[in-house]
């Protein structure tokens, strides 16, 4: 068999592959790109380019396997082997769905995508709809949450490589979950980042926390984006991901007239139509800058979703009491009533955290809610913690009554944005999640380990630092899968299973128009808000002290309780009187849904 290798060096005056132990001479193109067809090389050869007769032999820019590393040698892969069994797969929308992120290393012990596949069942029961796993690209060493990817087309090898990658996406369509990748084009990691050695892959134009901006606006910068682009359309098509989330587009630099997101999301609307498949991008930005969402023709960007950190912060801060950090910014019933009513909480209005305005308004007439994916907890939120804290944790440590848990949960899932849970958020999960990483550098590791104890130490942190380099950091991580069998575990899974099993029963929980919400709160220092979608009530109470509130009984039918947190919760409609109204009782750190 014959296979041929291409790879982009145009300052290179000479490119050799070396395949299968032999180095093959490479014909030039003007473009820069280089090709040679090589015999006997197929499926499982191991090779990789030699520039200008260098002695090192270089790993493929797009390798699509690196069974040794981030510095190994690159290895053919045949993506028409993998038996597929989801043709009859077409994908699952995004508008009404219910996300779960994963990291595949702490979901099980095992920490591989087999081991994955093997709790999927576990999301069916839950009622989510899609699963959201973090950065799987080669990434140095064993474990890490896979931000610092060095290979961008390799799923990484201690994972289980390409094949177990396919693996888990086919089970998830089997049992009706779309998947999700979150993939990183702001930057990439130091350890093995070999781009700058065959062209122009980074610019010094645009400085970052990283070192130099990926180059999507200098010169060379058409095949960087090309690259990019063309990197997201294979997770896509090769691996049948039905989605991408896109890592902190607000460090993406272009200033092109095409930005390089809207050339993906065209790129991506064109894969969608070719293979009758629904396909989404979702972006993580702290802009606060609708455009990203709107739509190609009416001059945004064209992306399906992004993150809504606001809501977060927001619903964070009135559950825990929190202010450090951007959490200043946030707290009081207000602030929620206006993240869950107008998405941004800074519309442009001033940020005292960045002592300066910040973000522009959402059209809330004409963007459709679920273009903003809302949480509670994720990765970032928990694992750039100092010690990795749930927002359980936070919670006990704070005094605050755990009833609060469930509160959150059905804001979360009763809101009109997306919702997304980060595992074990179903259950209450105690174990941590820390930052870990494992740097085969000695010298990178330290940095890393110390760096991060200067960080917390100069924000006035006095607590422990777990070592992102130690092995036990990883290993706490880890899920406990004894726990949602537990009493207390049980009971908050089955508050998330009624919770999500609500939302799509009901069309008015999944209605997209953004002034479809109402929110009342209790002013004057109160701590519980009302939000009303069509005749779907969430009353909650996030303060220490029951409370009585009149809701409407007028309509027909009057309000029934669907779903109480707390079995103390009342809702009286028998004395109603001449005032049409009802009284619901709600204890101390509990929600009600009412219908």
């Amino acid at each position: 068999m014959t296979t041929r290798f291409e790879v982009w060096a145009p300052s290179a005056g000479r490119v050799e592959v070396e395949a299968g132990g032999v180095r093959h001479p490479m014909d030039a193109s003007p473009s820069g790109w280089w090709r040679a067809d090589v015999a006997d090389a197929s499926h499982g050869t191991d090779y990789g380019f030699v520039l200008d007769g260098a002695d090192e032999v270089l790993p493929d820019p797009r390798s699509p396997w690196q069974p040794g590393g981030v510095h190994g040698l690159s290895r053919v892969y045949d993506h028409d082997r993998f038996a597929w069994t989801d043709q009859h797969w077409h994908g699952r929308p995004l508008p009404g769905s219910v996300l779960y992120e994963m990291h595949v290393g702490t979901f099980t012990p095992e920490g591989t995508f087999d081991a994955a596949a093997e709790r999927l069942d576990h999301l069916v029961a839950l009622g989510v709809d899609a699963v959201e796993i973090l950065p799987v690209a080669s990434f140095p060493g064993n474990h890490g949450w896979g931000y610092d990817g060095v290979h961008l087309w390799a799923p990484h090898e201690p994972y289980g490589g390409p094949d177990a990658l396919k693996r888990f996406v086919d089970a998830a369509h089997a049992r009706g979950l779309a998947v999700i990748l979150d993939v990183v084009y702001n930057h990439l990691g130091p350890d093995g980042n070999r781009l700058a050695a065959y062209g122009p892959y980074f610019t010094g134009t645009h400085p970052t926390p990283w070192g130099d901006a990926v180059n999507f606006d200098q010169e060379g910068s058409e095949e960087v984006r090309a690259f990019v682009v063309e990197n997201a359309l294979m997770w896509l098509r090769d691996h049948h991901f039905d989605g991408l989330r896109l890592d902190a587009v607000h460090a993406i630099t272009d200033l092109g007239a095409v930005h390089v997101l809207e050339e993906l999301a065209g790129a991506v609307a064109g894969l969608s139509a070719h293979l009758g498949r629904d396909l989404f991008l979702i972006a993580e930005s702290d802009l606060n800058d609708p455009r990203l969402v709107t739509s190609r023709e009416a001059g945004g960007y064209g992306l399906d979703a992004q993150w809504s950190d606001d809501f977060h912060h927001a619903l964070h801060a009135a559950l825990t009491g929190e202010r450090q950090g951007y959490y200043c910014d946030f707290g009081d019933l207000e602030t929620l009533k206006k993240a869950l009513t107008n998405v941004f909480v800074h519309d442009g209005t001033w940020s005292t955290y960045r002592g300066r305005r910040h973000g522009r308004p959402v059209n809330v007439v004409k963007t459709p809610a679920h273009r903003f994916v809302g949480f509670l907890q994720n990765h970032d939120q928990i694992g750039n913690r100092a010690a990795g804290d749930r927002l359980g944790a936070v919670l006990a440590a704070a005094g605050a009554p755990p009833g609060l848990l469930k509160v959150g949960a059905a804001l979360l899932l009763l809101a009109p944005f997306t919702p997304m849970l980060f595992m074990g958020e179903e259950w209450g999960a105690s174990t941590p999640w820390c930052y870990f990483t494992d740097h085969q550098d000695p010298e990178l590791g330290r940095a890393v380990s110390e760096g991060r104890r200067r960080e917390f130490a100069r924000h006035g942190w006095t607590g422990g630092v777990p070592d992102p380099q130690a092995v036990d950091t990883v290993r706490r991580s880890v899920l406990d899968w004894t726990e949602p069998g537990r009493p207390h575990h049980r009971d908050l899974l089955e508050w998330h299973r009624a919770l999500i099993a609500l939302r799509r029963s009901r069309p008015e929980l999944n209605d997209p128009r953004l002034t479809g919400t109402t929110v009342e709160t209790g002013g004057d220092g109160a701590r519980w808000l009302i939000m009303r979608r069509g005749p779907i009530r969430v009353a909650a109470n996030l303060g220490d002290a029951p409370v009585l509130l009149p809701v409407s009984a007028a309509e027909a039918p009057p309000p029934r309780l669907l779903l109480g947190s707390d079995p103390a919760i009342r809702l009286d409609t028998g004395a109603t009187g001449d005032s049409g109204t009802a009284a619901l009782e709600l204890p101390a750190a509990s929600a009600a849904v009412l219908g």
